[in-house]
């Protein structure tokens, strides 16, 4: 219940940006409003790899959890889709190791299509990853922790992100630039 709360949330703050934005269009004679929405949020890939079992359960150690992430996102080209469907997904690679030794690498990939239209062309990329990330991320959350239970370890939650300064962060490190003005502390990635 608890995502859905705040998926609704991100959701109607994203509508009441829109609208805002639909006011301003309205000022300048474009009559086009802003659209926004979820088409389907889907677990793309999950991959769980468990090298050193059985014996690695046997270790009294607490395994140390290691995160990579990444996200992305691309504009879905079909004759049967609108010109504004995108794609947006979130990959995290979760490695729990024990003594060293790799206990569990769990690869996932979780995706949302999402139907963007008439939005300034300049507020697109920062529309995907910043909001689509939050909508698409409590559900890859759930999926990893699920994933790594059923695997017969310990449960691990991976914590909150903050989308806007890891979409700074990330177009500061792919492009050596920030689509809009930010302060970046490089020592603080999550």
């Amino acid at each position: 219940m608890r995502f859905v709360s705040i998926i609704r949330l991100v959701y109607a703050a994203f509508m009441l940006l829109f609208l805002a934005q639909g006011a301003a269009f309205a000022a300048t004679g474009v009559k086009a409003q802003p659209v926004f929405k979820i088409q389907r949020v889907y677990l793309k890939q999950l991959a769980l790899e468990q090298p050193n079992s059985p014996a690695i359960f046997l270790e009294s150690d607490a395994p140390k959890v290691e995160v990579k992430v990444d996200i992305g996102s691309s504009r879905l080209n079909s004759s049967k889709l609108e010109s504004g469907v995108y794609e947006t997904w979130i990959d995290i690679t979760v490695t729990l190791k024990v003594k060293g030794k790799i206990a569990l690498l769990l690869k996932g990939r979780q995706a949302g299509i999402f139907d963007i239209q008439n939005v300034p062309a300049d507020q697109i990329s920062s529309l995907l990853g910043v909001g689509c990330t939050n909508i698409v991320y409590p559900y890859l959350r759930a999926n990893l922790a699920d994933a790594i239970t059923r695997a017969g370890f310990p449960p691990v939650h991976l914590a909150e992100v903050n989308w806007e300064d890891f979409y700074k962060k990330d177009q500061l490190k792919k492009t050596g630039s920030i689509p809009f003005p930010v302060k970046v502390d490089e020592n603080s990635r999550p």
